[in-house]
């Protein structure tokens, strides 16, 4: 297949009639030579779907030579050919691995789909924590020409937004039943479903309601970088969305195909699981961070965690009484700097007291989040938790949903912390070391994880990099991204000055005034 003048392939067929019998004779031209025939078909993305229908090998979508990628940074290759994928598929997975850019492939996909008048109106689902932080982000980045919006707040707000002229609409798995039906009469062209394990369970109210909205018209890309990461049966619920006619009827009849049952209670995956899963998860790119050689060596993103009711009913408490102080007596450093810490463990879930006891608060929304993040990393993971007291609370959760999980903080002595670092280096589990920063933020090398978690920030940023050097460093074969939970204003502010690599010591009283303004 070769194109030309950027108009025009030119296939090389010995069955010129394939092609002819579904191509208009408008589209294309046909000569026949000696020991073939040569097809010229016009280089339009309805004819390469044709010819991808066709099983024609490597067919080219016209994105790749006609369309300007707009944005304020270009594209990497992998996310040219992933935006190209995308377009010659009505329904598709995408399970390129977390920190390789497939939001931006994905917007530039729909982007060029609108150019073309295949598609006007985009829905796009996710988790809570990424609505802003990551695609109104890079929409703004990749596509600022596209009127954008989020569905967010109580129904009456939903409802309005969807009804808008917006062209791409976000929304969080939740806020889709809420608006179901505004959703489906405003008919979206393209829904985009990004962490698409939160679909793996056919049997929720979640999937039906989400299954209701898909249309036999309706362009459906699901993405995620860990199909399937805790079981080859997670893969029926999303496989039944983008192509439910291709998998059995019954789930039970698809756990049958990948999993041998050995106890009453116990299923372990049966040893061609992996093959079976592989073909029902179909069709779909993937790209590893080790194949996007183009990819900067290390990714920072954050992710919007709401503080639950509980937490934001203190935090503006403490923030009150904070704006009294200011009001009636002077502030010193130190003062300034115990009452930043308070929001910050308030925050993290854990507020230590002045006579020294432990006041737990309810963190449920940082952990979803924590755990969807663990969820989409394809290696080991880090989190670096400020408090030692929170660092319990985390680790009771993970292990009650099943992840592999050891902790170090200062009360760890240092033959075992020797120990822990090793068993994480070169054994399968645990999957998740928690640490306190100032507890490993020097000397140890811990590359078996390419994902750090900062469960909230800390004040030095001498520590901040030393502790993400842990997985960055010598040793290290693939690509790392840094994820930074984000719920209250006094995190916001101490990232802003991590990210512009301040140490907070020297302006803690700028930093306190900032949060009481």
């Amino acid at each position: 297949m070769e194109i030309i003048d950027n108009k025009a392939v030119l296939l090389k067929v010995r069955d010129p009639e394939r092609i002819t019998s579904v191509i208009p004779k408008s589209r294309l031209m046909t000569t026949v030579s000696e020991n073939h025939h040569e097809v010229l078909v016009h280089w339009g993305l309805e004819e390469m779907q044709v010819l991808k229908n066709l099983k024609i090998q490597k067919v080219p979508s016209p994105i790749k030579g006609k369309y300007i990628w707009p944005g304020q940074y270009k594209p990497f290759e992998h996310q040219k050919e992933t935006s190209a994928f995308l377009t010659l598929h009505r329904r598709a997975f995408v399970f390129n691995e977390q920190g390789t850019g497939k939001t931006a492939s994905a917007i530039w996909a729909a982007d060029y789909l609108m150019n073309v008048g295949l598609i006007k109106r985009v829905l796009i689902v996710c988790p809570l924590s990424i609505m802003d932080a990551a695609w109104r982000a890079d929409l703004f980045t990749f596509a600022i020409h596209r009127k954008v919006d989020t569905a967010y707040g109580n129904r009456e707000k939903r409802q309005k937004i969807i009804q808008s002229d917006a062209e791409f609409v976000i929304i969080n798995y939740d806020g889709i039943e809420i608006v179901a039906k505004e959703i489906e009469e405003a008919a979206f062209d393209l829904i985009i479903v990004d962490e698409a394990n939160a679909y793996k369970n056919p049997t929720t109210n979640r999937w039906k309601v989400f299954n209701s909205l898909i249309k036999p018209t309706t362009w459906l890309w699901m993405m995620t970088g860990t199909p399937a990461a805790q079981s080859p049966v997670d893969a029926y619920g999303i496989a039944k969305l983008i192509n439910p006619t291709g998998v059995p009827k019954f789930y039970s009849h698809f756990r049958d195909q990948v999993m041998q049952k050995i106890s009453m209670f116990k299923w372990i995956p049966k040893p061609n699981s992996e093959d079976v899963v592989h073909k029902l998860l179909q069709p779909a790119i993937r790209y590893t961070k080790e194949q996007c050689l183009d990819l900067p060596e290390i990714t920072y993103q954050t992710r919007e965690v709401p503080l639950t009711s509980q937490q934001q009913k203190y935090y503006d408490i403490l923030r009150k009484q904070m704006l009294v102080k200011a009001a009636g007596e002077e502030i010193t450093t130190i003062n300034a700097a115990a009452n930043l810490n308070k929001l910050l463990q308030l925050s993290c879930g854990a507020v230590y007291s002045d006579t020294g006891e432990i006041v737990e608060f309810d963190a449920s929304n940082r952990l979803k989040v924590l755990k969807e993040v663990i969820d989409e990393s394809s290696h080991k993971v880090l989190i670096f938790v400020p408090f030692r007291h929170a660092i319990e609370v985390i680790r009771e959760s993970l292990e009650q949903d099943g992840y592999t999980v050891d902790l170090i903080h200062g009360g760890v002595p240092v033959n075992k912390r020797t120990e822990i670092f090793k068993k994480f280096q070169e054994t399968p589990n645990p999957r998740v070391l928690i640490i306190q920063p100032q507890a490993a933020s020097h000397g140890v090398t811990l590359h078996a994880a390419n994902t750090i978690v900062w469960w909230g920030p800390i004040t030095s940023y001498e520590t901040y990099a030393q502790a993400n050097a842990r997985v960055h460093r010598s040793g290290q074969k693939n690509p790392c991204t840094v994820i930074r939970l984000k719920g209250s204003g006094v995190e916001k502010k101490l990232y802003e000055a991590l990210q512009n690599k301040q140490d907070i010591q020297g302006s803690i009283m700028a930093l306190y005034g900032e949060l009481l303004s």
